[in-house]
């Protein structure tokens, strides 16, 4: 029996950004895990992580909350750590999967002590706050939450279906 599969889509200001197969882990109907290795062409070197062919990413979903977190590990399984993207609620129709990137993201490394706010620069510059002024507060909220949430050390128990 072969392992059901998605396609990812991350839309950006409503284009496509990246969209890429992944294997699914699980579906409960409110979160969709996924599996798959890192989709973009060669190493993207952040600075306090590089994303490199061999990379597995456990990309969990939530079709009722405004993120994304993607547990990142090296090819032989080493954890570096969890990418969180700020999105709208996932959607699923068929077999394809898709979220909004809303610009905001969180790092959290592997011991949680490295824990940082990316992007909100861009969040700002993208003038979400005047034109879905709704969706900019959920956007906000939910980093924050999930910052508190790896401050607190309860980052784990998100992804063991403990509810936030």
């Amino acid at each position: 029996m072969s392992t059901p599969s998605v396609e990812v889509v991350l839309l950006k200001a409503g284009r496509t950004k990246i969209r890429y197969p992944a294997d699914v882990v699980s579906d409960d109907g409110t979160r969709i895990t996924v599996r798959a290795p890192w989709a973009a062409k060669g190493v993207r070197d952040f600075g306090f992580v590089r994303f490199e062919p061999g990379d597995v990413f456990t990309e969990h979903y939530w079709r009722d909350r405004w993120y994304a977190v993607k547990e990142v590990r090296t090819g032989d399984g080493t954890l570096k750590g969890w990418y969180c993207d700020i999105t709208r609620p996932a959607a699923v129709r068929g077999t394809e999967l898709s979220v909004e990137d809303l610009d905001l993201d969180l790092w959290v490394s592997a011991d949680a002590t490295e824990i940082l706010r990316l992007d909100e620069d861009e969040f700002a510059a993208s003038g979400l706050a005047d034109t879905d002024p709704q969706a900019a507060e959920e956007a906000v909220r939910a980093l924050d939450g999930l910052e508190l949430l790896a401050r607190d050390g309860r980052f784990a128990g998100l992804l063991d279906g403990d509810r936030d």
